[in-house]
């Protein structure tokens, strides 16, 4: 992709009032999932008990097939986020780019991995709530109470159940069809939704996650993903910008290859003088 700005009818949310109801829509999602929740506990319950199995537990876990499937969902997300690091090294290494190439996506997707399965659903929520996960709570073979969506409690330290990381990270891979050239999105989001559901589902099938655990986790990550796409494409600051990216990555690139030349020139002029003490 090439410098684009809020105008350009290549960005898929290019209309002000297509992006508001996106993001009102997850908003009210969020509100609407919760309040379900909160007012029918013994469904989210039910859903874990579907794959819970009072001699075998959570048969899911131990099953090769649900275990191929919950390998695929990170490995299709570190595929991806390598490949926009490696794109970025290369702009940091190399001083001219095909006009083609955008550097705003891969920073645009690192960016929402970062903020949305790392920082929000990962450090502020998985460690800070509480909640603890099917396969710990009494109705299931453990010894901790199922408790709400939304209650903070003390019986999980870390990495608990509310909200869901993986289901996060599988809803992150919608941003490609964010990035894609129009006539490729729909295929994405066709391949991407049923991933993501099918990795949701697999951790419910684990009972490593309640079901509200990964429906809330879609939509705080959907939320977190709008923001930074406004921030990098709707109504980017200047530095933002795919020119400004490109001068800034330049420089570096040109820093980079002056800072090697001089080393190499050092170390063939100590290489002279080692040799010389032998002559």
């Amino acid at each position: 992709m090439s410098a684009s700005s809020p105008t350009d009818t290549s960005l898929p949310l290019v209309s002000p009032a297509v992006f508001r109801r996106l993001v009102i829509g997850a908003i009210v999602y969020i509100a609407v999932v919760s309040a379900f929740f909160l007012a029918f506990p013994q469904v989210d319950q039910a859903a874990s008990g579907l794959f819970y199995d009072a001699g075998a537990g959570f048969w899911a876990a131990s099953d090769p097939l649900f275990m191929r499937l919950r390998e695929l969902g990170p490995f299709l997300v570190k595929l991806v986020a390598v490949a926009a690091l490696g794109v970025l090294v290369v702009a940091a290494a190399v001083p001219r780019l095909p006009d083609w190439l955008s550097l705003r996506a891969p920073l645009f997707l690192l960016s929402t991995l970062a903020l949305g399965p790392g920082v929000v659903v990962n450090a502020v929520f998985k460690n800070n709530w509480g909640r603890p996960r099917p396969n710990a709570v009494d109705l299931f073979g453990g010894d901790a109470p199922y408790v709400e969506v939304w209650r903070i409690s003390d019986y999980c330290e870390r990495n608990c159940s509310f909200v869901s990381g993986e289901a996060s990270s599988g809803l992150w891979l919608v941003t490609l069809a964010f990035l894609a050239p129009p006539r490729w999105r729909m295929g994405i989001l066709c391949v991407v939704l049923p991933l993501c559901l099918a990795l949701s589902a697999n951790r419910v099938a684990f009972g490593g996650h309640f079901l509200s655990d990964t429906l809330l986790s879609w939509g705080i990550t959907l939320l977190v993903i709008l923001g930074l796409y406004q921030l990098f494409y709707r109504s980017p600051p200047g530095f933002l910008t795919e020119a400004a990216l490109r001068r800034g990555f330049s420089a570096v690139a040109v820093a980079l290859r002056r800072a090697c030349a001089g080393a190499w020139q050092r170390s063939l002029i100590a290489g002279r003088r080692f040799a010389a003490m032998f002559r």
